[in-house]
């Protein structure tokens, strides 16, 4: 998709110089791909703690490594 954007001169030179991308489009593409993945681990983490995750009644462990190993 072709966008055009102003933003300050500044903030593309930094995303070029941490994402260390060929130019800019790819630098803003590695910056911006980092920032939603950040945002969706966040999201999960957000939702873990609201609702953790329980094992089932009798899980072990042990009973796993047992199933596995056959």
């Amino acid at each position: 998709m072709k966008v055009t954007a102003l933003l300050p001169d500044t903030l593309v030179s930094d995303v070029q110089a941490l994402s260390h991308g060929r130019n800019i489009t790819d630098s803003l593409l590695k910056a911006l791909s980092e920032w939603v993945a950040l945002k969706r681990v966040t999201a999960l983490d957000a939702t873990v703690k609201k609702h953790p995750l329980q094992f089932a009644d009798g899980f072990s462990a042990e009973s796993v490594r047992k199933l596995n190993r056959k």
